[in-house]
């Protein structure tokens, strides 16, 4: 009985900072399915003119689908490798991500690039009418595809992954080829695609910048340090 308590409670320290990952995870999904259900004809009309000049490429469905894996990757390989910076990445990854559900509750929002009809039929067409029927185009702004590529690729380079310029270079190409299939399959109007950038450029500056991470572990040493007299 004792070894099996044990070996639940040595599991439990060494793996807990998996909680807010789990607990955040079901509390997004949760919302998101609300509001994907919730939002389906009274929305705010996203569109730049630049939108139209942008050609349909299926073939961008495939770093699209990439996004999923290339998120999980970046964050899981933190979790067992960096436990400071998994958490400064939990922490710019789920504060975008609470800003796009808040946005979305509050302006509901959505847009109509999506093609009438597949100009080709193949096996990437197909993969994005899949993708359209499974997917509403509305909840859109600021776009989580980018916010969170970006973010993917924040979490690359300020690990131990940098010291391999070949790593650094796929992830930087995958994070490209990610946002530029946002608006090539019809996913996003360029200006989620913009509002995702400014985003991601102000909670750089809050968590990698003033670094709120570092400052509660020094707070906390300090404290272990120095304990107050009462």
């Amino acid at each position: 009985m004792n070894r099996t308590h044990n070996l639940w409670k040595n599991i439990f320290e060494r793996y807990h900072h998996a909680l807010p990952l789990i607990g955040y995870g079901i509390l997004y999904w949760v919302w998101f399915c609300h509001l994907e259900q919730t939002v389906t004809t009274t929305y705010q009309v996203i569109h730049m003119r630049l939108d139209d000049y942008i050609p349909f490429c299926e073939f961008f469905v495939i770093p699209y689908f990439l996004w999923f894996a290339y998120v999980s990757a970046a964050v899981l390989y933190l979790f067992f490798t960096d436990k400071q910076e998994y958490y400064r990445t939990c922490i710019f990854l789920f504060t975008g991500m609470t800003i796009f559900l808040i946005v979305s509750t509050l302006w509901p929002n959505g847009h109509h690039l999506r093609l009438a009809a597949m100009p080709r039929d193949n096996v990437f067409t197909r993969m994005v009418a899949g993708l359209w029927r499974t997917d509403t185009p509305t909840n859109l702004w600021p776009s989580i595809h980018v916010y969170n590529s970006l973010g993917a690729h924040l979490a690359v380079l300020h690990s131990r992954l940098r010291q391999n310029r070949a790593v650094t270079f796929a992830s930087f190409l995958l994070c490209v080829s990610i946002i530029l299939s946002t608006v090539f399959i019809k996913q996003h109007s360029v200006f989620d695609v913009f509002t995702a950038f400014l985003m991601a450029a102000v909670l750089y500056v809050t968590v990698y910048r003033l670094d709120p991470v570092t400052a509660v572990r020094t707070a906390k040493a300090k404290h272990k340090t120095h304990p107050s007299i009462s």
